[in-house]
């Protein structure tokens, strides 16, 4: 029984801390198919392909051109952070806004630099400025 106890004890501990890390996620937009790995708190993210530069905050793949990295991150308050990507080439950065929504989403908001696009056809596209995310489990 005291197994029992301990072990329920240990994984409502285990998700209390998850829950507090709320910008250490995987995330997902459904609607563009694009993958948002952050880890904002520590650098601990392989970026596939790039395993050379060593663990980073994160990255971004999926429906867009090449594969963007988090190359610097603040956490402004609770659900609010600053994240900068680059592109794999490191030809062209963007700033973004990330915001926690009350229903869990996170709200991707690019603010200035180099727009990230998709390919099309054979023609590259502007991603939409403000993408929705969600926690993928």
């Amino acid at each position: 029984m005291k197994k029992y106890l301990f072990l329920i004890a240990f994984c409502l501990q285990t998700s209390f801390i998850i829950a507090q890390r709320p910008f250490k996620q995987n995330l997902y937009d459904p609607k563009n198919k694009i993958n948002l790995h952050i880890d904002l708190y520590e650098e601990s993210i392989n970026v596939p392909g790039m395993e050379m530069f060593g663990p980073m905050k994160g990255y971004m793949n999926g429906n867009v051109y090449g594969i963007w990295m988090i190359t610097s991150s603040e956490i402004k308050d609770e659900k609010t952070a600053i994240i900068r990507l680059s592109n794999d080439f490191g030809s062209e950065t963007q700033q973004v806004r990330l915001t926690i929504k009350d229903d869990s989403t996170y709200l991707f908001e690019q603010e200035d630099g180099a727009v990230i696009k998709k390919v099309v056809g054979k023609k590259l596209v502007k991603i939409p400025r403000d993408l929705t995310f969600t926690p993928r489990r």
